[in-house]
């Protein structure tokens, strides 16, 4: 099994550090404060969790999962982090989480934030598409007719195969999108960025499951 180091402990980091924990993977979560201020939530998750600080939820993590607003993608460790696959879950939401200049000046697109900051690491954007109620919810074994299926987008091939397994062992199908350029098909406001979302209720629980074969319609709709 893999040891997850969550940069960023909130509704989307703990949401999938309880998946991982039930999976049978360990974690290490990590926030903006200190360790203390995690212990709930470890105790929660029972002995495959701790907290550690940032730099040693990098250090001791064989993936990293960065979940924090993207204003804050510089409090993200560099050198910890070299050579090692990194979980880019981040959406770019001026309005709710504050702008970042980089981005608004054209310099850098949203979704290549994270790899232009860790130009040694390998980032695979993955659950950017899922509110965190229906991430807890819409997992599914292997060949149920009902899994969902969540896209991803990456560089490095094999980074993105040791994501999908994860993925995989979480509950979901992935479907590869292609490089971290193309993960621009399910940015926020695209068909497959809202997919699981209910129409009716929007964020009511527990949101549509979106198989392999859906998703591929929505990702068409951008090219």
């Amino acid at each position: 099994m893999t040891t997850i180091g969550f940069i960023g402990s909130g509704k989307i980091g703990g949401t999938l550090a309880r998946l991982a924990v039930n999976a049978g993977h360990d974690v290490v979560l990590s926030n903006s404060r200190n360790p203390q201020s995690l212990q709930d939530l470890v105790a929660g998750l029972g002995p495959h969790a701790r907290a550690a600080t940032t730099d040693q939820a990098a250090a001791d993590g064989d993936i990293i999962l960065v979940a924090i607003p993207i204003r804050a993608y510089r409090q993200v460790p560099a050198q910890p982090l070299r050579g090692k696959i990194i979980i880019d879950t981040l959406n770019y939401d001026p309005a709710r989480q504050g702008s970042v200049p980089e981005i608004e000046a054209g310099n850098t697109p949203p979704h290549e934030l994270l790899q232009t900051h860790l130009p040694e690491s390998c980032v695979v954007k993955a659950f950017s598409t899922v509110f965190f109620k229906h991430l807890a919810t819409l997992g599914r074994p292997a060949g149920a007719p009902d899994r969902s299926c969540l896209p991803i987008a990456g560089n490095d091939a094999a980074a993105k195969r040791s994501v999908a397994a994860l993925i995989d062992s979480l509950g979901y199908d992935t479907y590869d999108v292609g490089s971290l350029a193309e993960s621009r098909r399910f940015a926020p406001g695209t068909p497959a960025q809202l997919a699981h979302l209910d129409p009716v209720g929007m964020f009511t629980v527990p949101g549509r499951p979106v198989t392999a074969a859906d998703l591929v319609t929505l990702l068409e709709e951008v090219r």
